[in-house]
């Protein structure tokens, strides 16, 4: 829609999205989550914007620096894509309705764009406007991909997946950024990381990166660059004065096309995920919120951890059953994050079944989600990736993890309870004292401590990491017998009497050529509801179909668990 020349540009971008699925949040840089608001007013003529939100007296203020709030409008467009309108610094009033009822009356400024102190002005990409972003932390090492959110002569926004902001710090250097526009143009400048924080409720990071290194021509290019998003942004936003036609920067060549082609068709996938999975995503996403105030803010968000904690005792309550099939969508996640969340939801899982009115599985819970968080906070140029194969040496590094977290709590001033201190120090120890970083025996050991290190080991073999491919539940069972003098017998028999041979959320093959996960199992362990998901027939399609155990004659006999990267099923996009 054209916006007015004489009116609030800011207030009619907020009006002309107002109609579509959105989402409000405000943030703060110092408090590890953001709150959601609801849009109550706003006025196109003066700019005001009235915000309402629903928290406590100490939260509201925590958000407010010198009389100023920010906020993420997330605009949810079609096939699950979304657009972030980012606000910064505007002049706000709190003002109390009721108990816990805030209104933040706001003052817009005039312009989307923002004119800096320095004469520049810093340019959003709304309305559709994207750049593709490369970002080179370590040269010839490790590059992140992110979207462009805005830009400037002196630097500019990245939005990236939450968990590659694990190895980004504040005051960081980085060998390079490559920022793509869709006809094809690119630009490269070195940078530092100057902030990083949640954006919006999309489990994605903003970076703000200060371009650094430039020679002269460089900056004439960049500046160029800024002009012609400048144009860009005021024509689509119909600011007449400054907008003059489309920008040949933003004409999507062919490479461009093929990628967004390629993108919808995954968002289009992504939206078809049960309904229990976007609750341990949540999860998974929240830690690593933990972990970015951890590094960059020295904060640590208790009510965060034990929020994760009760969501999983929450979703285990709920339908044991559809959470342990919703975790096996974690397979994209980091390998840190993935394992936490799946052995502390099967801890759960176990703690309710055998102790179901416990008061200590709680904290059992907190500890077994904290407990691979020291492997991210150890990330370096010596480990610049997780996903990596690794060195001899750089396996010998991670094994530090235990400490490394250990250490980063005691300097954030933060005492775990007895039990989730357990868990953590305690989880990769061996009976036979093999394991680390204490060498404990089994006399040393708590029941707490030898169950998650059999989930553990359990977790850690039927999963592919490093160089090693997974294994079968079966022999995952078999190896940890054969070292029954490293891990506990009798609960070894415990856990297999809980999720059997066939666990749900593991791929099977039936002997009619098709691979199905397994959704649900009987009383005797056997899988009764499969999701089919490939014919091997034709390998070159897929399948989406729920049989229950009366119609697995169609797929044929159960054959066995198998690996879904040698079939080429894709891991599930975070």
């Amino acid at each position: 829609m054209p916006f007015s020349e004489k009116e609030n540009h800011s207030a009619q971008m907020i009006q002309a999205v107002l109609g579509s699925e959105h989402e409000v949040t405000i943030y703060s840089k110092a408090v590890p989550y953001s709150i959601e608001a609801q849009v109550v007013r706003v006025d196109v003529g003066t700019g005001n914007l009235l915000l309402q939100v629903f928290t406590d007296e100490r939260d509201i203020y925590s958000y407010l620096t010198d009389g100023m709030v920010s906020f993420d409008i997330e605009i949810r467009k079609e096939g699950d894509e979304t657009e972030i309108l980012n606000f910064e610094k505007v002049k706000s009033q709190v003002m109390r309705k009721d108990r816990n009822l805030y209104e933040l009356d706001c003052q817009l400024p005039h312009s989307v764009f923002i004119y800096e102190s320095r004469g520049g002005v810093r340019v959003p990409f709304i309305l559709g406007m994207q750049a593709r972003v490369n970002i080179e932390v370590y040269e010839n090492e490790l590059t992140l991909k992110g979207t462009l959110r805005n830009l400037s002569v002196g630097g500019c926004m990245v939005d990236i997946s939450i968990e590659d902001s694990a190895v980004l710090t504040v005051g960081q250097d980085i060998a390079g950024i490559t920022v793509n526009f869709p006809s094809g143009e690119k630009f490269f400048t070195k940078g530092e990381i100057r902030h990083i924080r949640p954006f919006g409720n999309s489990w994605h990071a903003a970076v703000g990166i200060h371009f650094s290194g430039m020679d002269e021509n460089s900056e004439k290019d960049l500046s160029y660059y800024v002009t012609e998003s400048e144009r860009e942004a005021a024509g689509r936003a119909g600011i007449r004065t400054l907008g003059d036609g489309t920008s040949k920067l933003f004409i999507a060549g062919d490479k461009e096309k093929k990628l967004l082609i390629r993108e919808k068709t995954e968002r289009e996938e992504a939206s078809k995920l049960p309904p229990m999975v976007r609750g341990v995503r949540e999860v998974a996403h929240q830690l690593q919120v933990m972990l970015m105030f951890m590094k960059n803010r020295s904060i640590f968000p208790q009510d965060t951890l034990y929020d994760c904690a009760d969501t999983l005792l929450f979703l285990v309550g709920k339908d044991r059953k559809q959470l342990l099939y919703a975790l096996s969508y974690l397979r994209g996640e980091s390998e840190w994050v993935r394992h936490a969340v799946q052995v502390a939801a099967s801890l759960a899982d176990f703690l309710m079944f055998e102790a179901p009115h416990s008061n200590t599985t709680r904290e059992a819970i907190a500890g077994a989600l904290l407990h691979t968080m020291g492997k991210p906070l150890i990330l370096s140029r010596e480990v610049p990736s997780l996903k990596v194969n690794m060195t001899p040496y750089q396996k010998e590094i991670l094994k530090g993890h235990v400490q490394a977290l250990a250490e980063k709590l005691e300097s954030l001033g933060w005492q775990p309870s007895d039990i989730c201190r357990d868990i953590l120090l305690n989880s990769n120890e061996r009976l036979d004292g093999s394991g680390y970083p204490a060498g404990k025996m089994a006399a040393m050991l708590s029941e707490n401590a030898k169950l998650v290190s059999l989930i553990k080991i359990v977790n850690k073999l039927t999963n592919p990491r490093n160089e090693a491919a997974p294994r079968t539940p079966i022999d995952a069972y078999r190896w940890v017998n054969e070292h029954a003098d490293q891990y506990d017998k009798t609960l070894l028999v415990e856990y297999i009497q809980l999720y059997g041979l066939y666990p749900i959320g593991t791929l099977a093959k039936f002997s009619q050529g098709f691979l199905a996960w397994i959704v649900d199992i009987d009383a005797k362990g056997m899988p009764n509801m499969v999701h089919v998901v490939k014919n091997l027939a034709f390998p070159d399609t897929t399948s989406d179909t729920i049989l229950t155990s009366a119609d697995f004659s169609q797929i044929g006999k159960l054959e066995g668990i198998v690996n879904p990267i040698d079939y080429g099923i894709p891991n599930p996009k975070p």
